[in-house]
């Protein structure tokens, strides 16, 4: 099971594969794809601060027929205690992702640099 940042979920909804490293596609390809509930309220909010053209539940069911996207769930009060820690970012929404990413020691497709100098398992 590996988990995808915002950007690679928006990317891979328009089609936009060549944004993606050869290393993200094999992963995407070759394992279990699951999305944090925070990249589910971000898409949101990207929607209504028009970023996105498509509201989140349209691109999650999408890609839920697509490539088998899943939402991830887990106890909230355990991610936010470990997102209380990752004081690396101020921005709130990656602190979440990575957090849960990391309670279940998965992989997290992502380019964001902040992410891959801090969490050992982020992959680009």
């Amino acid at each position: 099971m590996i988990f995808l940042d915002t950007h690679i979920v928006v990317w891979l909804y328009a089609g936009l594969t060549e944004k993606l490293s050869n290393k993200a596609i094999e992963a995407i390809e070759n394992n279990d794809i699951v999305i944090s509930q925070m990249v589910r309220l971000e898409l949101q909010y990207l929607f209504e601060i028009g970023r996105i053209t498509v509201p989140a539940v349209d691109i999650i069911t999408s890609m839920n027929g697509a490539i088998g996207l899943t939402i991830h769930t887990m106890p909230v009060d355990k991610v936010f205690s470990q997102a209380l820690e990752q004081t690396w970012t101020r921005d709130v929404f990656d602190r979440i992702i990575t957090s849960e990413a990391m309670m279940v020691d998965s992989v997290l497709i992502t380019k964001d640099k902040t992410i891959l100098a801090n969490y050992n398992k982020a992959v680009w």
